[in-house]
């Protein structure tokens, strides 16, 4: 393969301005990440510390293999509603005992552990990971159970909602059962309360470890005991650690604290004897000869500027080797063929808006894809497939059609980076979140909306003005002015990517010096189940 020859100068003005920008959103970032990793603030930290507990992450540490990564999911998750960032609930994939896990734990230091419309979504997408990558799935259990108080924009019906979906529907037991009939080992480790429907979260479980004196299970405590039977009753003697080890059967392993509660944990894993079913790295997995720190200055926070999406594919990729794939035919769609930490990969990136070529060459490549079993990383900077008289007749619905069509049925792992605009149907095209994607991060960079601000604004203002011509009144362009800014304002602040990875609309959002790094750990993870394309596809209209 060809090795990239960048024509970015890291002495420019532009490369400087862009620069100093990306830092300015990394530190942001760093400061909402910080206030995550704080749980429910130090008088909250204190308290737990005293009871002799180790705090979340500190209990994660201890699980993983020593100097190994966590790719923490959705860190900032809350971020911009009334839940605190991070949602009282940490996900992520690590490694232990040489074995991938998705890894899901409560935080007890905010509000007890209590499930909230935020960590519910957060539970949801770590549950789907596992499955479709094949991973064991490890359970850190302290719940207060489901925080009825209140939820995002509409307290009330954002949290019976999800609510709905745990508790009636039991779609998170579902879940978990159905990683098990699937063969893919789910393990519990329960640190404190896990009351009500908390309580099958144990119960659904493969394996099961209960801490001495910490550990307690129950479908109702003791007051609502007392209050539905009349039975007088303690913690311990109701669901007590020990009494799940030697009568109810429901404790398979009982540990003297949580430190052997964790080491019964990894020796659950090590016992697996864990196999993956996809390939492993088979190329050289060299650096790529740019510095990452050149990453920060590619981008500028002016979408509206134009980016080659090859200098970003130049730094993630092994040697910054890459062999592009029909460079000339629809070039404002970049494909082609690369690794990343020795993982084979097709890259889909875009240089533009997608035009009929552009999209037809999109499905030829998915489907060359999808022949050999490569996974896809698709780069998303698309502000959506082109509009006209011209291209309307030269059939950019039906080779946009062609496109998604591809995207949707391909059977081979897709991992999507949001690096700038991902705007209307050219976020299914780039493969959204929507598209079973493995994986999907976005950059602080990223805006995704149904359309530009602007454009959002100047479509409802010909709407409104097409009305007020229908009724026969007289158009007040000083209203429409003020209701354009107003669209356009609210448009803006709901397309950046805070907004979106605070509502769990990505797996994070990641510092772009990461990027190599994410894509390889979520490349190894895929491959933990079985890498197949397919050469079955919807009808596409020729």
């Amino acid at each position: 393969m060809d090795t990239w020859k960048t024509r970015v100068d890291p002495a420019s003005d532009d490369f400087k301005e862009n620069r100093a920008d990306m830092l300015a959103m990394v530190a942001e970032i760093e400061t909402q990440l910080a206030i995550a990793r704080a749980g429910g603030g130090e008088r909250s930290v204190q308290r737990h510390k005293e009871r002799g507990k180790l705090l979340v992450r500190e209990r994660i540490e201890l699980l993983l293999d020593q100097d190994t990564p966590f790719l923490e999911l959705s860190p900032l998750a809350g971020w911009g509603t009334d839940f605190a960032v991070g949602g009282g609930f940490v996900t992520g994939i690590g490694v232990v005992e040489g074995v991938e896990c998705v890894i899901a734990a409560n935080d007890p230091t905010v509000m007890g552990g209590a499930i909230t419309a935020i960590s519910g979504k957060k539970i949801d997408r770590a549950l789907q990971i596992s499955r479709i990558n094949r991973l064991p799935y490890i359970q850190f259990v302290e719940s207060a159970g489901g925080d009825l108080r209140r939820g995002t924009e509409d307290p009330e019906a954002e949290m019976r909602r999800n609510l709905t979906h745990f508790s009636e529907s039991g779609g998170l037991f579902h879940d978990i059962t159905s990683l098990s009939a699937a063969r893919i080992p789910s393990v519990s480790i329960v640190f404190g309360s896990s009351t009500a429907g908390g309580a099958y979260q144990p119960g659904m479980s493969d394996y099961n470890i209960f801490i001495k004196g910490r550990s307690k299970v129950f479908l109702g405590g003791p007051p609502l005991v007392k209050m539905a039977t009349g039975e007088d009753s303690d913690d311990e003697e109701l669901g007590g650690a020990l009494m799940h080890a030697s009568t109810s059967g429901l404790a398979d392993y009982l540990a003297e604290d949580e430190q052997e509660g964790i080491r019964m944990a990894r020796s659950v894993i090590r016992h697996l004897n864990w196999r993956k079913e996809g390939p492993g790295p088979s190329l050289p997995a060299d650096e790529p000869i740019y510095d990452p720190e050149e990453m920060l200055g590619l981008l500028p926070v002016d979408l509206k500027r134009p980016m080659d999406i090859r200098e970003v594919i130049g730094r993630i990729t092994d040697g910054s080797r890459f062999e592009e794939f029909k460079p000339l035919y629809g070039p404002t769609l970049v494909t082609g063929w690369a690794s990343i930490h020795g993982f084979p990969v097709g890259i889909i990136g875009n240089n533009g808006v997608l035009f009929s070529d552009a999209s037809e060459k999109a499905a030829q490549f998915i489907q060359l894809c999808n022949q050999v079993d490569v996974p896809i990383v698709f780069l998303q900077n698309i502000t959506g497939y082109m509009v006209g008289k011209v291209y309307e007749h030269g059939g950019i619905v039906k080779n946009g059609s062609k496109m998604i069509n591809a995207v949707s049925n391909s059977q081979v792992p897709h991992v999507t980076v949001i690096i700038g605009a991902s705007y209307g149907a050219g976020n299914y095209g780039m493969s959204g979140k929507a598209y079973d994607t493995r994986f999907s991060f976005t950059w602080p960079t990223a805006k995704i909306s149904i359309m530009g601000p602007k454009q959002l604004a100047g479509v409802m203002s010909i709407v409104r003005r097409g009305q007020a011509r229908a009724a026969g009144r007289e158009f007040d362009e000083e209203e429409d002015a003020k209701m354009n800014a107003a669209v356009e304002d609210r448009a803006e602040r709901e397309s950046l990517a805070l907004y979106a990875t605070g509502r769990v609309g990505d797996d994070g959002l990641i510092d772009p010096r990461d990027t190599r790094t994410v894509l390889g750990i979520t490349l190894s993870a895929c491959h933990s189940n079985a890498v197949r394309g397919t050469d079955r596809f919807g009808v596409f209209r020729m």
